[in-house]
């Protein structure tokens, strides 16, 4: 068997350098895209709550802007994911933690908006609701858990660190 040329026997490299070149470049775009998309839909829910404000009035344009902001803080929260990843080559869990947090109370201000703007709530209804809020709360809770646990693990050595997906 003869060995190969020598232009050959570097080819796996290179294809794994433009792999990384892209890798890279996919988070620069996708951190992008998160920071344009939270930007218009900061700049769109604000114009909806005050066009809103008049029409349906305060307490219910409120709370549609609270949700709304809740999700740009949740896309913020990974735009700066991206950029800690892209500054450090790691990905740190927390950020995703915090973000499923908010997504839960997210999740809970909008079925209670939802649930107090109904003319009549049946007790199936309220029921579905109880446990919706219930089960958001116990994922907050777990979630809080996690965050604490984290927080107070030891610190790995410098060298030793390693990617925590």
């Amino acid at each position: 068997m003869s060995t190969p040329p020598e232009t050959m026997k570097h080819w796996p490299g290179r294809v794994v350098s433009w792999m990384e070149w892209l890798d890279v470049w996919g988070y620069v775009t996708a951190g992008f895209s998160l920071l344009i998309l939270g930007m218009l839909i900061f700049v769109q829910s604000w114009y909806v709550f005050i066009t809103a404000a008049t029409h349906t009035g305060l307490l219910p344009a409120g709370l549609r802007l609270l949700n709304d902001l809740l999700l740009v803080i949740i896309l913020l929260e990974l735009y700066r994911t991206v950029i800690r990843f892209l500054q450090t080559g790691l990905l740190s869990l927390e950020p995703y933690l915090a973000v499923g947090i908010i997504a839960c109370t997210r999740r809970i201000l909008t079925a209670s908006a939802e649930l107090s703007h109904l003319p009549e709530v049946t007790s199936e209804l309220f029921n579905r609701y109880l446990m919706d809020v219930g089960l958001n709360v116990a994922v907050i809770m777990v979630l809080v858990f996690a965050v604490f646990t984290v927080r107070k693990r030891p610190a790995q050595p410098t060298g030793t660190a390693t990617a925590t997906p």
